[in-house]
């Protein structure tokens, strides 16, 4: 089964290491280790950033701790027998999204894409051959990334990012 750490490890490097940052256009606002506040205002390691207190091992553990439990137990991360195919489905659900990530998984596995991560879709990414499934995801992830710049010329400063991330999990 796939492990948590070494997917959380080259994730957080994506996500530019335990960083507070606030890019104008990104819409997730203020991050701090790639959490958005806009998105996630609850969480509890907010306090900590608040103080201006980076350094606490308890803001780590949080940061680890938020990873695990809104991404990857969301896309049954410790079912997946292949840790190419659960990293690359981790990276991906931070980056866009759980759903979004799951429905992508689905298309490139050929089962309905409900968005979830179910029995059937489990079998189907723990049967499938794990750099094959990279490769058709990396593509699945790039036209994603094109459509949103199509539709918001916003986003297009983000886009060779967006593909440069992608292209790292095949190397």
């Amino acid at each position: 089964m796939a492990d948590f750490d070494p997917a959380f490890d080259k994730m957080i490097r994506n996500e530019g290491g335990f960083k507070l940052t606030n890019i104008a256009g990104d819409r997730g606002g203020q991050t701090y280790a790639g959490i958005a506040r806009n998105a996630h205002p609850d969480w509890p390691g907010w306090r900590f950033v608040d103080a201006g207190d980076l350094t606490q091992v308890e803001l780590t553990q949080s940061v680890r701790d938020f990873y695990r439990r809104e991404f990857w137990n969301r896309i049954g991360g410790d079912a997946i027998v292949h840790q190419t195919i659960a990293e690359t489905l981790f990276d991906f659900a931070v980056n866009a999204g759980s759903g979004t990530a799951a429905k992508l998984a689905q298309i490139v596995v050929g089962v309905v894409p409900d968005g979830g991560i179910g029995p059937r879709t489990l079998a189907a990414l723990n049967g499938c051959d794990p750099e094959l499934f990279a490769l058709k995801y990396a593509l699945a992830k790039v036209s994603r990334y094109a459509e949103i710049c199509n539709r918001d010329r916003t986003q297009s400063k983000f886009l060779l990012g967006w593909i440069n991330r992608t292209l790292k999990e095949l190397t």
